[in-house]
């Protein structure tokens, strides 16, 4: 976000949501301070010695077989307030696999893992702003907020521009999922058509024939209308 702009009231999650239990621990309780400029801040490519491999962006193929569950592409547009495109940004996703389980030695989760399937990929948009990824559908998990708490499945995306510093942080969910209405980190996100934008789409034009089905979600990266973001209040 540029210095002085601002967002539209309920249309980014709050820091401090006590219906979603982790930010009453980790919100901050002080005023923010002020950071000198650094190095880190120049203006240039940050993933320029991290060449982008040729199945960062298929995670159905980055193993010797292929993981279990229902293949999907995820694909769409980074674009500014105006609708430009946000070219050469560095997208990076990680997620869950098709029975709710991440591979991360934290996830206690008593659900099958998958040996075929990492559950991150990454990938860097093309002169439009456009990416695309060949996933599987994650499945829902548990994640002891409250009682019998559920999230719907999603994906992470992590968004990187010209420097580390600005690193947008988002999720994408999936149409129609019943669990939206008792999801605490969905419904942080008060404007209702500000939630709208953190739902992909069903897109038949995408979709491969006996392959895969197409979902489209674009990422709109500041402005009014943006995709709300994590941390950005």
């Amino acid at each position: 976000m540029k210095e002085g702009e601002s967002t539209v009231a309920g249309t980014q999650p709050p820091l401090l949501y006590p219906y979603y239990g982790s930010t009453i621990r980790r919100a901050p309780s002080e005023p923010a301070i002020h950071l000198p400029e650094t190095l880190a801040d120049v203006n240039a490519p940050v993933y320029g010695w991290w060449p982008i491999g040729e199945t960062d962006n298929d995670l159905t193929r980055q193993q010797s077989e292929e993981p279990q569950g229902q293949r999907i592409i995820v694909a769409g547009r980074v674009v500014d307030e105006d609708g430009r495109p946000v070219r050469d940004a560095l997208i990076e996703i990680w997620q869950a696999n098709a029975a709710g389980r991440y591979r991360h030695v934290k996830d206690a989760h008593p659900a099958p893992l998958d040996p075929n399937f990492t559950g991150a990929g990454r990938t860097i948009t093309d002169a439009d702003g456009r990416y695309q990824f060949t996933t599987i559908k994650p499945g829902a998990y548990p994640w002891r907020n409250h009682d019998n708490a559920w999230r719907p499945a999603h994906i992470h995306f992590s968004i990187f521009g010209t420097t580390f510093r600005t690193r947008l942080v988002t999720q994408m969910y999936f149409p129609d999922d019943p669990l939206f209405p008792y999801d605490p980190m969905l419904l942080s996100v008060r404007d209702e058509r500000a939630r709208a934008r953190l739902i992909s789409r069903f897109d038949l034009s995408l979709t491969r024939p006996e392959w895969a089905l197409g979902f489209s979600w674009d990422i709109v990266v500041r402005g009014a209308d943006s995709t709300p973001f994590e941390g950005r209040e």
